[in-house]
């Protein structure tokens, strides 16, 4: 078996360099992208390339983690879009010959804390 967690590594390497043809090698002919807080599922590697290219804003990205089993990584990402900036994680799945399957992405808002725990916790 391939080395999922290098092909996730090549994965937003190309992504940032805008890359597409190396970022469409690291995905299966039948990838499935799942957005679950807007319920959103693209299938196929042509459609998913293209919302990669094609969504809006000179984005950039910096990996912050990757986490790895076999078969699975898990990543952490810093994303800005001019001044936004937001962090996501993302779900792979390889499909045994080292291209990824699926991927599932969390990008969630940030919010202050409740109230009540100030003694427990620090702000950074």
């Amino acid at each position: 078996m391939t080395d999922l967690r290098k092909t996730v590594e090549r994965f937003w390497a190309a992504a940032e360099a805008r890359d597409w043809t190396a970022f469409a090698g690291t995905l299966s002919e039948d990838v499935v992208y799942t957005l679950p807080q807007t319920r959103e599922r693209i299938s196929g590697r042509e459609r998913y390339v293209r919302f990669n290219r094609e969504y809006p804003g000179d984005w950039h990205l910096r990996v912050e983690r990757v986490v790895a089993e076999p078969g699975q990584v898990v990543s952490w990402i810093h994303v800005r879009v001019g001044r936004e900036e937001m962090d996501a994680v993302s779900f792979f799945t390889g499909d045994g010959e080292g291209r990824i399957s699926a991927i599932t992405d969390f990008w969630p808002e940030p919010y202050e804390p409740p109230a009540g725990r100030e003694h427990l916790a620090e702000r950074y």
